[in-house]
Parts: C-alpha cells; sequence; structure tokens
C-alpha cells in the first residue's frame, strides 16, 4: 500500500514515529533522468527529492553549465508539464562547500561557496546539505582538517543560508544536513580493499562539534531545522567494484540514531545495491537513501543497447546515416580526458573499458557535449523513422520485451530508455516503503 506523505519533512516525522519509511534522493543533472523521475513519482503517486551537486550546478555553471536557479526552472517546468503535486516535489543541494574549490586558500574558497549557497537558497531548495569537510589549499597538507574547523566554516555557510532565506521569506521551510561520507564523494578510487562503517563516536562527535558551531553564531533555532548527518554505512561502488551493505556492521549506528529525537541518518553512494540492502538499511534508520551513478548507467546501458538495435536494423541501408554514438562519446572522451583520467587506471585497453562500462560512471559528464548530444539526436531519428522488431528488443532489452507484450510500455526508443531507468527507481522506491 503506497503511503500518502508528501514532504520529506513528514517522512523524517514518520520515521522518528517508528514508521518503516525512507526516502531516495535523486542526485542527478541528467535531463532524461530528471523527467522520468518526475513521470514516474506522478505514476506511483509519490513523493519526490531532486538533488544537485555542487560540481554539477553552482554560481559558475559547474560542468553541466546551469546555474542553481536555472537548474530549479528546469524542474519545476518538468513538474507543471507532467503535472506532479507541487507538494510533493523537494529540491536540494547537495555537499555545498569548498569542495569545487579545494585549490584556492579558505578565504576565496569560503566566499564561493558562501555565494553558491547563497544561490541555492535564494533559489527555491529546501534541503541543503552543507559540508566544509575538505581542506583547501592554505591547510595543513600533513594534518586531517580539524573537526572544530570544519564545524566552524559549515555554521558560517550556515549563516549565509539562513540570511538567504529570510531576505526570501522562506526560513522555516529550509531543513539542512551535515556531515559526510569517507571516501569523498563520486565512488571510491581504485585499491581500497574496505569501507569502514562510520564509528558511533564519530559521528557523536561531529554532531556535538557541529550543534556548539552553530549555536555559537546565534543559529539555535536554525539547529532545530538540521533533519539528518551522513554518514558510511559501509556502502559504496569504485570502478569496477561495488561494496554490498551488511547491517551487522552497522548495529551500534542504528541503535545511535534511534535513539535521537531529532535526527535521522542519510548515506550516500548507495548505487548498486540490492533491492533488500535498500530495504534494511531503511529499517537500521538510514533514512535518507542517494542515488546518482545507477540511474546514469543504466541511462548509458539503454543508449548502448538501443545503438546496437540501430546497427542490426539500419546498418545496411544506405539511405540511413547511424548515429555511432559509442564511438562518438569515446571520441569526446579522449579528446576531454579531465573528468575520467585520474580515476581510470592501468593499460590502455583497461581504460577504454573503464570508459564505457565503470560503475563509477564518469561517462555521465559528457552527455552534455553538442557533439554527443548531436549523436543522440541521430539515433533517436533513426529508430523513430521504424517499427522496432521485437525480437531485437528482445536481445538488448529483454525486460522491456516482457513489458511490451503485456501492453505496459510500447516500442517507442524513449519509452524503453525510461522504462529502463525506471527500474532503479522502483528498486528504491519499494525499499522506501512505497510500492
Amino acid at each position: 500500500m503506497k503511503q500518502s506523505r508528501n514532504s520529506l519533512q513528514e517522512i523524517i516525522a514518520a520515521r522518528k514515529n517508528g514508521d518503516l519509511v525512507g526516502v531516495y534522493s535523486v542526485c542527478s543533472a541528467n535531463p532524461r533522468v530528471i523527467e522520468t523521475s518526475v513521470k514516474f513519482a506522478v505514476l506511483e503517486k509519490i513523493p519526490l527529492l531532486i538533488e544537485a551537486t555542487c560540481n554539477q550546478v553552482n554560481q559558475f555553471g559547474g560542468y553541466t553549465g546551469m546555474l542553481p536557479d536555472q537548474f530549479a526552472k528546469f524542474v519545476w517546468k518538468l513538474v507543471e508539464k507532467h503535472h506532479l503535486n507541487k507538494e510533493s516535489l523537494t529540491l536540494g543541494g547537495d555537499h555545498l562547500g569548498p569542495f569545487p574549490w579545494q585549490d584556492d586558500p579558505v578565504q576565496s574558497a569560503m566566499q564561493k561557496a558562501s555565494q553558491m549557497v547563497h544561490d541555492y537558497v535564494c533559489a527555491g531548495y529546501t534541503k541543503i546539505h552543507l559540508d566544509a569537510s575538505m581542506k583547501c589549499a592554505d591547510d595543513d597538507p600533513d594534518r586531517p582538517l580539524d573537526m572544530e574547523i570544519s564545524a566552524a566554516r559549515t555554521a558560517e555557510i550556515c549563516a549565509v543560508a539562513e540570511k538567504a532565506a529570510v531576505q526570501s521569506g522562506r526560513t522555516d521551510q529550509i531543513v539542512y544536513v551535515i556531515g559526510t561520507e569517507v571516501p569523498r564523494p563520486g565512488g571510491v578510487e581504485i585499491g581500497e580493499d574496505e569501507i569502514k562503517v562510520t564509528l558511533v563516536e564519530d559521528v557523536n562527535e561531529t554532531i556535538e562539534v557541529t550543534k556548539k558551531a552553530f549555536l555559537s553564531r546565534g543559529l539555535e533555532q536554525t539547529w532545530e531545522r538540521v533533519i539528518a548527518v551522513v554518514v558510511q554505512p559501509g556502502v559504496e561502488f569504485g570502478d569496477n567494484a561495488i561494496y554490498n551493505y551488511e547491517r551487522e556492521r552497522t548495529k551500534k549506528l542504528s541503535e545511535f540514531i534511534r535513539a535521537d529525537k531529532q535526527l535521522v541518518f542519510e548515506a550516500h553512494s548507495t548505487d548498486y545495491q540490492t533491492g533488500d540492502a535498500l530495504r534494511q538499511m531503511v529499517e537500521d534508520n538510514f533514512t535518507i537513501l542517494k542515488v546518482g551513478p545507477e540511474l546514469t548507467f543504466t541511462y548509458r546501458e539503454a543508449v548502448f543497447a538501443l545503438e546496437l538495435i540501430e546497427i542490426e536494423l539500419l546498418g545496411g541501408r544506405p539511405d540511413t546515416k547511424l548515429s555511432n554514438l559509442r564511438k562518438v562519446v569515446d571520441t569526446v572522451m579522449l579528446d576531454d580526458p579531465s573528468y575520467w583520467r585520474k580515476y581510470y587506471r592501468g593499460r590502455e585497453s583497461e581504460q577504454a573499458f573503464a570508459r564505457k562500462y565503470s560503475f563509477s560512471d564518469r561517462i555521465r559528464y559528457y552527455w552534455p557535449n553538442p557533439i554527443v548530444q548531436a549523436a543522440l539526436k541521430q539515433l533517436f531519428a533513426n529508430l523513430e523513422r521504424f517499427d522496432i522488431p521485437t525480437q531485437l528488443i528482445s536481445q538488448y532489452l529483454p525486460v522491456q520485451h516482457q513489458k511490451i507484450l503485456q501492453h505496459r510500455i510500447t516500442k517507442k526508443p524513449v519509452a524503453l530508455l525510461e522504462d529502463k531507468i525506471k527500474e532503479i527507481l522502483l528498486k528504491y522506491s519499494s525499499a522506501c516503503g512505497f510500492g
């Protein structure tokens, strides 16, 4: 039975009241992923949390080229287009802090981080994850960043967010998330044998030190709107590895946050976990589940499958220009290796494999490229011209083939792509108690 709760705050309150519910966060800037997520929320009549990260969307455009206000307008247009209940949508900002500007001195990085948070709040984002855990250029490179320094910087950014909230008349709507996972966001690098679960004493220190920093800035009432703290429950993914959830490792963490009357846990990098594992995480008080790369990984699977269908269906036709999508994407990635070079190591053949198939999914940074977009447009235009044989759909998209036989979806390429993305959304919504 589907839940009737619409807002993030209602879900958090229900979980603290003992209901086994959670919420998944679509942490992606991919337009097709976002639109599919909106359509899925409408279909299932469930709440939707969409978040942009500091490196995707910021005052300089991020890798998407979108400012916070532009991204928000894009999402809200989709909400209106597909008639999603506006109260069902929460917009969030993830890892808002100096992360994109770590090579700057502290003063410069914090000024940019403050401006970014200001812009997010003024643009209507209401779930703000504050993260100042990273070192800047003039921090001591040989020592971990002191917890008090990190907390003080977090409170400094929060004060800016609160001022922006007052200016926009939405103070009571803004909620905050504190803390960070280890390792850094975006997937682990090669060579990490085990992901360490956050210790209870460490998360307790994070909460207490951050609260003290808030109170020192006169943010007592603001602290009451801190809803979650980010921890590492031992789940991660890397280039070619997935670190699965083991609930026996998180018993102490689960018991700790269950006793807290205000906070829940937010878990990042839950991508590629099984449905059962995600459900266990919700039961174990990891109430907010972040997913991003798995959605674009699945997007990539679908468009690669569609290109294989294109080749089989149209490869012998002299009157048709093929998209050559996979070749086009790899050429663009080779021409600009900045988003993958330090992540994909090994021989050239191993790097070529990773560029296409890595769980870290660095390919997601290249879909907005105009050359790649032109190839995608060609692919869909080619397939739209013909009735795709069901045999080819069975070969390359077998789950979607079964749904076609059941008259649940059509054979249109966009319908096939979106349905494959919905497989992941359904896994998460079911784990969160919506299904």
